[in-house]
Order: structure tokens, then C-alpha cells, then sequence
């Protein structure tokens, strides 16, 4: 929104586009979003954690963490669980501080290793050796996993180079970023899959809600009498002990779902009122809309979340930016109109998966879902005082007029893109190229029939019933890239070579295993981040290069070498 990034970004920085940004502003504006978004999902936590089953893998990796102490299985597997985990931790760490010695340029490391050819590296097709999404790939199923394996193979080897190839003729933007070129084909195709999916699940929850309310009242009528029922009359495998206790906290003490919806309905109301009086490019009729689909929006992520790790409120917190700008227009400040419905559907969405994944925590580790509730509220009441500060001592020691500039150290990119595509949304859907919006309900209903075929497989209990593709997972690739599900798929891969191997061990140790790879490879942003205030550059840089680039590298270099010596 700042002058400067305005500038970067090709405009003027003047006039109803260029909003500048006051600390007490941004703390009421986080407030008001921020504590909406703790009870946003909040009624869905038995839903997606004991219905569904999702696995909330950086949830269930900090509870096998918590749980690796405290296992109830004695202490000869607790010593067993903590050695491998600690072990896991020692090595993940090792590996990222020897991964980024050779990371001294732009294109340089490991993580930029071409393991399957140069032509599969330009498509973003490659492992990039990052030990948390191998312990992520690890926790998450190994359908889910390669289920993003088969899209990124379909995406980037098919779709994409026959896409590339209508260049000229159905777009001409070259920017793989904007959505006026490629980018106009992937992003929408994997939002079309998100909503496609999230539509079947939402059926599908509401008419088993209605079989089983319909199936009570019949029971009811001809019993006469009270029948407990919970909700779910399917047959299904005795629980263990540890799983009734669990089940029992977690249904007995959390907060009642009539709670949860008025204290949305509260925040809303107010931001409804108090937003547009920070922004006042955008009006209260918008944020009350953002408020009314952001439910169901933070639902969708929360599954995709609970699948496969990976929060895509950045997905849809750009498509609020091109539904809202194109909505206010260029003439009324729609680019800030844009960016603020951004972050109002970016923190409500991220933070309500942010929440389930800590409710995933604290189903696994017996803790109460009230007290992790209480626990949310108040870091977000600490995070709404200590971000806006931390952001303005930043502005001040690097200065107003070169945060966000281009060609500086703090560039902020993001930002940039961000305001480009603010800019963009002024203009409507007539910005997209050709034949986008087709290629959109094509991936809409092809999401929804791979959905009814699973659930079709599932009742009629068909052997292909493991092997149908999810169709949420396969959206993953279009808006994010393929090396992740490379990475994720390697965890699997790893998994099931374990359990061949030595599956009572794998069972016991895998989850502890995992934990350890995504805690230590975290631990080491904090040593970079010190290296990097101290302006310490990596000594080396490993980059690969084809035999044409060796061959002009050579050409180039060799002959100024001989003429030196």
C-alpha cells in the first residue's frame, strides 16, 4: 500500500492507491480480523479432527514430540522414541547448516538440484533435499502424497508445455507471475479443484446430516423413547481406551458451538463498522461479504491443511484481491480496497488451520481444547502489539524510502506482487487469457467426479478404492509448484520402504522420526537469520549448468584466464 512499493510496482504512488500506513491502525485492523478468525472454525474442530480423521501433520508432529515423553507405553519406548528423535533433530540441523554453505548466490544449493534433468528443473520439478517436507510427506497419507506427485507429473511434463505452446495466440504476457500470462491458466485451474472438492465435501456432510437426523426420528418414533446416537451409526472398529479418553476430553471440554458463532458474528459486525474507517477505500457491505464467505473459505483450507500440511489463505486471499478491487473499481481506490480485503481473508483463513492444527495437538496429547483456545487468544492479543512494533522499529532503522524498493536489500517481492496484482484486479476477469475460465469448470467438475468416485468406491467397497487420486491434494501443484510434492512423496517412499522392512518399529518411531526432521530443520532459521543480520555470506556456490551454458561459460572465461597468466 506505501508509496515506495507503488512505485517498484510501476505506478505513480499518488492519489486513491498509495494508503500510508499509521502502527495504531494496524493493531486495531489485527484485532478486529484476528480474533474472527479464532472462532471461525471453531464448531468444525469434531469434524475435521474426529469425522474426517485429518492428520494436521505439524500438529501431530509437535504431539509426537510431547507425547515421546510422556508415552504410556513404559519407559524402555520412551527412551527409544526420544533417541530417535533426538537423533533425527541432530541430523536434520546438520544437514541445513551443510546445505547452506553452498547456497552463496541466486540459483545455488541443494535446493536447487536437478535430480531428474535440467528440462524437469525449469518446470519446477526437482528434490530439493528439505528435511521437514520429507517428515511432513512422512506424517501425511501416502495417497494425499502421491496424489501431488501425479498432478505435478500431469501439470508440469502435459499441461503446462501445451499451455506454453499457445503463446502469442490465447496470451502474450511472458511473466510466468501475472495473471495475464501463464499464471492466468495455473492459479484459477487449482482454485477451480479446491472449490470443487470442498462443494462435494460440504454436500456430502449435510446429507449424512440429514440421513442420520431422519434415521433418529424414525428410531424415536418406534422405540419411544431416547436413543443415544453418535451421529455416526456406521459400523466401524471397536476404540481403544486411549482413543475414548481422548475423544471424551475433547468433546466434553471445549467451548459450545453457540459460543463460537456469536462471537464470530460480533467481530464481524464490529470490523464491518470500524474497518472501512481504517481503509476507507473499501465499504462495509464488502467486509461483511468477506466476512459471510470466509467460513466456508477457511473450511476448504482447513481440510486442504489437515491433508497435506500446506495453507493456501495466500490463494485465497489473492482471488478477495480480484474479486474486491474489480468490485470497487480503479476510480475508487479499488487496488487498497483489494489489499485489505487480502488481509482480512488471509489472517481469518490462516490462522483459523493455524488453530486446528493446534486442537490436533492437544487431541493427541490429552489436553483440553479450552485451554488451547485460551492459550490461541492470548498469543493473538500478543501478536497484534509486538508485529506492528517489530515492523516499525524495522521501517525506521532501514527508512521509510527504501523498504520495498527494487534493487534494495529489503525488495519485499512479495509485496510487490501483491501490489501488481492489486493493480491488475481494477480490470475485472477480462484480464485473464483465453479460454481460463473453461479450463476452470473443466477442473471444477473433474474435482467433484474424482470425489464421487472415491466415495462411490469407498460404500461399494471396490479394490480401487486406495487408489483414487484426492482430488484436493492434486490441486497443491497448480498453486504452489511440484518440488513440494517431490519432497513429500520421498517421506512416503521412505515410510514405506520402513514398514517393509521393520514395520513394528516404523509404527512406533515414524511420527517421533518426522517430528524430529520438520523441528530440526526449523531450528536452523534461527542461526541463519543471525548470519544473515551479520551480513555473513555462504563461502561457496553449487549450481548446475547444460552443456551449452558450460560451453559459453568456458569460452567466456578460459581465454581471460591464458591472456592473465
Amino acid at each position: 500500500m506505501t508509496e515506495t512499493v507503488a512505485k517498484s510496482a510501476g505506478g505513480t504512488g499518488t492519489g486513491r492507491d498509495v494508503y500510508k500506513l499509521e502502527t495504531g491502525k494496524v493493531m486495531a485492523f489485527l484485532g478486529l480480523v484476528s480474533y474472527s478468525s479464532l472462532f471461525c472454525t471453531l464448531p468444525l474442530r469434531k469434524l475435521m479432527i474426529l469425522d474426517y480423521k485429518l492428520m494436521y501433520p505439524t500438529g501431530s508432529a509437535i504431539a509426537g514430540i510431547v507425547n515421546s515423553f510422556h508415552t504410556p507405553a513404559g519407559a524402555a519406548t520412551a527412551k527409544l522414541q526420544v533417541l530417535a528423535m533426538s537423533k533425527a533433530i541432530v541430523a536434520s540441523f546438520m544437514w541445513a547448516s551443510f546445505q547452506w554453505v553452498y547456497t552463496g548466490g541466486s540459483g545455488c544449493g541443494f535446493q536447487d538440484f536437478p535430480m531428474f534433468g535440467l528440462t524437469a528443473y525449469k518446470e519446477k520439478f526437482y528434490f530439493d533435499f528439505s528435511a521437514s517436507l520429507v517428515g511432513v510427506g512422512m506424517i501425511c497419507p501416502v495417497v494425499v502424497n502421491f496424489s501431488m506427485l501425479f498432478a505435478s507429473t500431469i501439470t508440469s511434463f502435459f499441461l503446462l508445455p501445451t499451455l506454453l505452446s499457445k503463446k502469442g495466440t490465447w496470451y502474450t504476457d511472458p511473466s510466468p507471475t501475472n495473471f495475464r500470462g501463464i499464471n492466468g491458466y495455473k492459479v484459477p485451474m487449482g482454485i477451480a479443484m479446491v472449490l470443487g472438492d470442498c462443494l462435494f465435501q460440504l454436500g456430502s456432510i449435510s446429507i449424512r446430516a440429514a440421513y442420520h437426523f431422519n434415521k433418529n426420528r424414525k428410531e424415536l418414533s418406534l422405540a419411544g423413547t431416547n436413543i443415544a446416537d453418535d451421529g455416526n451409526s456406521d459400523e466401524q472398529a471397536p476404540l481403544s481406551y486411549d482413543d475414548r479418553r481422548r475423544n471424551k476430553i475433547f468433546l466434553e471440554e471445549g467451548m459450545p458451538d453457540y459460543v463460537a458463532v456469536a462471537g464470530y458474528v460480533f467481530f464481524s459486525a464490529v470490523s464491518a463498522i470500524f474497518v472501512p474507517r481504517i481503509f476507507p477505500q473499501i465499504r462495509y457491505y464488502h467486509v461483511a461479504l468477506l466476512y459471510a464467505v470466509a467460513p466456508i473459505m477457511a473450511f476448504c483450507n482447513s481440510y486442504a491443511s489437515g491433508l497435506c500440511d500446506w495453507s493456501l489463505a495466500s490463494v485465497y486471499g489473492k482471488l478477495a484481491i480480484f474479486i474486491v478491487g474489480a468490485w470497487v473499481g480503479e476510480a475508487s481506490g479499488g487496488t487498497i480496497a483489494g489489499l485489505a480485503a487480502c488481509g482480512v481473508m488471509l489472517m481469518i483463513i490462516g490462522n483459523a488451520a493455524e488453530l486446528m492444527h493446534d486442537f490436533k495437538t492437544g487431541y493427541l496429547t490429552l489436553t483440553s481444547p479450552l485451554s488451547m483456545f485460551i492459550s490461541q487468544a492470548i498469543g493473538t492479543s500478543l501478536g497484534c502489539l509486538i508485529n506492528p512494533l517489530v515492523f516499525l522499529c524495522f521501517e525506521k532503522f532501514v527508512g521509510k524510502g527504501h523498504l520495498g524498493e527494487v534493487g534494495s536489500a529489503f525488495s519485499a517481492p512479495l509485496a510487490t506482487a501483491y501490489r501488481g496484482l492489486a493493480v491488475l484486479s481494477v480490470e475485472g476477469v477480462k484480464i485473464l487469457p483465453k479460454h481460463s475460465m473453461m479450463f476452470c469448470i473443466a477442473f471444477f467438475f473433474g474435482a467433484f467426479f474424482l470425489d464421487c468416485l472415491a466415495a462411490i468406491a469407498k460404500a461399494k467397497k471396490w479394490k480401487i478404492k486406495s487408489y483414487i487420486p484426492n482430488a484436493m491434494a492434486m490441486a497443491i501443484p497448480f498453486l504452489i509448484g511440484p518440488n513440494i510434492a517431490v519432497d513429500m512423496a520421498m517421506g512416503s517412499l521412505l515410510l514405506v520402504i520402513w514398514k517393509k522392512t521393520n514395520k513394528k518399529s516404523a509404527n512406533m518411531l515414524s511420527v517421533v522420526v518426522a517430528s524430529g526432521l520438520i523441528c530440526g530443520d526449523g531450528l536452523f532459521a534461527l542461526p541463519s537469520a543471525i548470519l544473515s543480520i551479520f551480513q555473513i555470506e555462504p563461502p561457496i556456490c553449487m549450481k548446475f549448468l547444460s552443456n551449452y551454458q558450460t560451453e559459453e561459460m568456458q569460452d567466456h572465461f578460459l581465454p581471460k584466464l591464458a591472456s592473465a597468466s
